[in-house]
């Protein structure tokens, strides 16, 4: 009796376990490369560079933008740019590799496939960035996806992507111009003060997060999660010993010194802008 043959729908295993950190930096260079496509440009399609992490973490932390024509459903990425330009990139950081590509718009599109396909060439398993330039849920969403392979028998049907953890990581200053960028208009770009101010309240908020989570951990609400009390403990531990008032005079001295230095910044442009008058009234004369 012959066995019969059965062709089987397969799915690669997703990486669901892979997390991407990305540097504000790249979300920088990105939203510059938008601004600056040419006219008939729709999107903007560029690389992703950095390194893997020992624990498996991919870090991105540089970006280039990449002159592609879209046609038809067909998309066209100039091959030879791309390779000059990392060429260039690894002169002055041999270190950084290719992790994946970005693009603009709200997430993936039907030619996503085929750009993913020619990154797969160059680097297993890349990472595709899309950062929402348009707007289209009131502020830009940046989502990580990676992709899976849908296959049937020895025959590759299809890609599918799945989203993947994204850190977005930043100090306190990168995180007051990024709040700005991700909005749709701005009244105003924010002084120092004013970005202390926002800084300030967002301390606050998180502190209270914080208090909540341990009264509802002491009350039995929650369940405890050793991680995250060493990392509560080692932040409270990190906090210098002062008294109310010695920290009130170091916050007051560093509000008085950055007012000094913006009182001296204002007297410079005044100089400067007089000085640059009577220049040139002196030349009329």
């Amino acid at each position: 009796m012959a066995a019969s043959e059965t062709t089987a729908l397969h799915f690669a295993s997703p990486s669901t376990s892979l997390t991407a950190r990305v540097h504000p930096l790249v979300i920088f260079n990105i939203c510059d490369c938008y601004v600056r496509r040419p006219d008939q440009a729709v999107r903007v399609i560029g690389t992703l560079l950095g390194s893997v992490l020992p624990d498996g973490t991919v870090d991105i932390r540089n970006s280039y933008a990449v002159p592609h024509n879209e046609f038809s459903g067909q998309v066209a990425l100039d091959i030879e740019y791309h390779h000059n330009m990392l060429i260039s990139h690894q002169k002055v950081n041999p270190k950084e590799v290719i992790l994946g590509w970005y693009s603009t718009g709200d997430g993936v599109t039907g030619g996503s496939a085929l750009i993913h396909e020619f990154y797969s060439r160059e680097v297993s398993n890349p990472v595709h960035l899309t950062v929402d330039t348009g707007f289209s849920n009131g502020e830009a969403s940046i989502k990580a996806y990676v992709s899976t392979n849908l296959t049937l028998g020895d025959r590759q049907l299809a890609a599918q992507f799945q989203e993947i953890s994204l850190d977005l990581r930043m100090v306190e200053a990168e995180r007051v111009g990024f709040d700005i960028l991700k909005k749709q208009s701005v009244d105003k770009i924010p002084g120092d003060l004013e970005g202390m101010e926002a800084s300030m309240e967002r301390l606050l908020a998180l502190i209270d997060d914080v208090y909540k989570y341990v009264d509802n951990v002491v009350e039995g609400r929650t369940p405890a999660d050793n991680s995250v009390g060493r990392f509560i403990a080692d932040s409270v531990a990190s906090i210098p010993k002062m008294s109310p008032l010695a920290f009130d005079k170091l916050v007051n001295d560093s509000i008085q010194d950055q007012l000094l230095l913006l009182y001296l910044s204002s007297i410079t442009r005044t100089q400067l802008s007089l000085a640059e008058k009577l220049n040139t009234a002196a030349q009329i004369l």
